[in-house]
């Protein structure tokens, strides 16, 4: 006789996830030379667009950063080192490889100004703004 099994999504969810793991994941070669995208926050302040990355395990001779044209990149590479002697990896989930971000920037920044520190893995882009062009009143003469 046959079981009914009551349908639970949620099981369903997680079971895709896990094949989807072990799809991709089968062996630590998989993630490496594949290309990622690190997440940023982009806020301005009154003087200035600050862009900051996350970049965990990578240090700060790793990264490229560079200005093109009012497009701001972002570059470098996380390598995959870590090597488990007698064992194999169950999962990956950490991305490796080359990554790259670029943001376009508005056209009243002072781009030779700008400057970037790399603090516990965070890396912080400070883009000045450009004193903006303020209105100049012109006196008019009379003749005469």
């Amino acid at each position: 006789m046959a079981t009914l099994m009551r349908f639970d999504p949620v099981r369903e969810m997680t079971t895709l996830r896990d094949e989807m793991t072990r799809l991709f994941a089968r062996s630590a070669d998989s993630a490496v030379g594949a290309t990622w995208a690190p997440p940023i926050d982009v806020f301005d302040t009154p003087d200035a667009i600050v862009v900051k990355a996350e970049l965990p395990g990578i240090e700060a001779d790793q990264v490229e950063v560079q200005l093109d044209d009012n497009v701001l990149s972002l570059k470098g590479e996380r390598k995959f080192t870590e090597e488990i002697e007698d064992g194999r990896y169950h999962r990956i989930e950490r991305s490796y490889g080359h990554f790259s971000r670029n943001l376009t920037l508005p056209k009243d920044v002072k781009a030779d100004e700008i400057s970037a520190k790399f603090t516990n893995g965070v890396l912080e882009v400070r883009i000045p703004k450009a004193d903006e062009v303020m209105p100049r009143r012109i006196a008019v003469a009379t003749a005469g």
